[in-house]
């Protein structure tokens, strides 16, 4: 494999676990720190009943899971407005979790692609959804990039 694949696995690694970090920060409210040790020691290339997780790019996934959470409110701010009659309140978590990492990319990650950061978390949903959630990803990831990223 490439480095260039390579990097691109790892990083694809480290959203999906970024995804499911800020879920179970929501969920539990795990301590941010704590919940950082538990991905960096427990989750990230490991193997957990049968599932093989992949090596993640750490400090990708560390910048994206504190990033979002230290924007939070910033990042609500851009995505509610998008949800066409809905609140942030009534989609269920790994929707929202999903939403706020491909939101805090398109704002704070000016070296990723519009276009890769969105057809990454449009994979991301892929994982928990159906074809329609995926479109709703991507449909509004991409109107926020048109105003972030203008």
């Amino acid at each position: 494999m490439s480095r260039t694949a390579a990097r691109s696995k790892a990083r694809a690694a480290a959203r999906l676990a970024a995804v499911q970090a800020l879920y179970q920060h929501e969920m539990e409210k795990t301590p941010l720190q704590t919940l950082l040790h538990e991905f960096h020691h427990h989750r990230l290339g490991a193997t957990i009943e049968g599932d093989e997780y992949a090596e993640a790019d750490i400090l990708f996934f560390d910048d994206i899971v504190t990033g979002t959470t230290a924007r939070l409110g910033e990042i609500d701010l851009l995505i509610e407005p998008r949800l066409q009659g809905w609140t942030l309140a009534r989609l269920d978590k790994p929707m929202k979790a999903i939403l706020r990492c491909g939101a805090y990319e398109l704002l704070a990650r000016r070296d990723v692609a519009v276009g890769t950061a969105i057809s990454e978390y449009v994979d991301v949903a892929h994982a928990f959804y159906d074809k329609r959630e995926a479109g709703f990803v991507n449909g509004l990831l991409d109107a926020l990039a048109k105003e972030v990223r203008n």
